[in-house]
């Protein structure tokens, strides 16, 4: 028979499971002495983990892949949009940036925690890797998209990384459009960062933690959250409503048309400095305030006039139902049904040589500004194959002659070179920085 150590008694005994933990044996011994509670209490736990890890994967959106997650994703219903300025001099310390930040979005659009300690597990004396804010919360189909601006190639002349020749052709500077109010606190950056998710909370940790991570190589220099999606990328989608209260969207591109989205959205056939851009695309982002209470005074007659839609089934103005192609030659007793100058006629696809582009925007409320209007609006986001053709001529002459422009006043702007989708193994712009 082996011999055992003296057991403590008491409070002793207590403090002694406490250190020991709960073995098998006690856990069995708990339970046929009265702990059968407990037991059931640690099963359940372990249940309740499993269902949570369960619900995570239902609810992840895969990383890796040709093109990046959040282009062609059903839209989700909260965004947090982030530009970060670099500050580091150093290639490679922005190269590690990105890397860092690869792995981080790998690990939250899957639900789980960064890093291998994350929110609680790791060093004590040490900042958590995970800010622990989406800890016990599910993926929430969250996508993160990273783009680069502009001035990450060259910026007052200064190839900063080595990156000048491999700056895209259509990478422009996008004009000033007549009516632009534009901020600089609200434009530019020279990386762009796009997540999106079902849970607000879970967008917003996605770029608290890429912000943490970037410290002493990279700073935010504005961000913008937004709700209540703005369009419809999948026809499994209902078309969604704007701030005006109409429905905004209906001709939107949709991720089921792959040669739409292969002539419109993808970039393809770039060749020598460019070629990393293969599989990318093209964001356009802009701040537009609606002027919300002058909106509010309109009448319906002139709402719908400047739309070109009705505001309750969103049928165009010549007739048929949401989705019928509008009749732009129809005539009424004062005109064309639609309006010449209307929204609809002129951001039309027949309108624009055939020109389309997937919008992925959202609603945005920022409280009031000093004189009490509200400040909300749209926040426009398209993704496109190429801005030249199919974003700037299409502003230009809406900046011009769309009536809606007298509700509107767009205060911030962006352009950014999207790159391709991450292979396994591989980081964020990783055919820019090695090809």
């Amino acid at each position: 028979m082996s011999r055992t150590s003296p057991q403590p008694a008491g409070k002793d005994a207590e403090a002694a499971a406490g250190r020991r933990g709960f073995s098998r044996r006690s856990l069995f011994t708990a339970a046929g002495t009265g702990g059968l509670g407990l037991a059931a209490g640690v099963l359940a736990g372990s249940s309740l983990a499993g269902a949570r890890e369960a619900q995570a994967a239902s609810d992840a959106v895969a990383f890796h892949g040709a093109h990046q997650a959040g282009i062609t994703t059903p839209a989700q219903d909260r965004m947090h949009m982030a530009a970060f300025d670099v500050t580091t001099t150093d290639r490679d310390e922005l190269t590690a940036m990105l890397r860092e930040w690869t792995a981080a979005i790998e690990a939250m659009a899957a639900g789980r925690e960064i890093g291998a300690g994350g929110a609680t597990a790791g060093d004590y004396e040490a900042p958590p890797e995970d800010t622990g804010e989406a800890s016990d919360l599910s993926a929430s189909h969250l996508t993160v998209t990273v783009g680069f601006g502009r001035t990450l190639f060259e910026q007052e002349g200064r190839d900063r990384f080595g990156l000048a020749a491999r700056r895209p052709a259509a990478l422009i500077e996008l004009p000033h459009f007549p009516g632009d109010a534009l901020e600089e606190s609200r434009s530019g950056g020279d990386i762009i960062v796009q997540a999106c998710a079902d849970d607000p909370q879970v967008a917003v940790h996605a770029v608290r933690n890429l912000a943490r991570i970037a410290f002493g190589r990279a700073r935010v220099r504005w961000s913008q959250i937004g709700f209540g999606r703005t369009s419809s990328t999948s026809s499994a989608q209902t078309t969604p409503r704007n701030l005006f209260g109409f429905k905004d969207g209906t001709a939107n591109l949709k991720s089921e048309d792959a040669e739409a989205l292969a002539g419109h959205v993808w970039v393809s056939g770039a060749q020598g400095g460019e070629a990393w851009m293969n599989g990318g695309s093209y964001l356009v982002a802009r701040r537009i305030r609606m002027h919300i209470e002058t909106w509010d005074r309109t009448s319906l007659r002139e709402q719908e006039a400047v739309i070109g839609r009705t505001k309750r089934e969103g049928s165009p103005l010549s007739g048929g139902k949401e989705f019928t192609a509008p009749d732009f030659a129809l005539q009424g007793s004062d005109g064309p049904l639609v309006p010449a100058d209307s929204h609809v006629a002129l951001a039309h696809p027949s309108r624009n040589g055939g020109v389309q582009m997937l919008r992925r925007g959202f609603n945005y409320t920022d409280g009031s500004d000093s004189l009490g209007r509200l400040d909300a609006g749209l926040f426009f986001i398209a993704f496109v194959s190429d801005p030249r053709t199919h974003y700037v001529p299409m502003q230009a002459t809406m900046a011009r002659r769309d009536a809606l422009a007298e509700y509107l006043r767009h205060t911030g702007s962006g352009l950014f070179a999207v790159p391709p989708g991450v292979p396994e193994g591989g980081y964020l712009g990783q055919g820019l920085f090695e090809a």
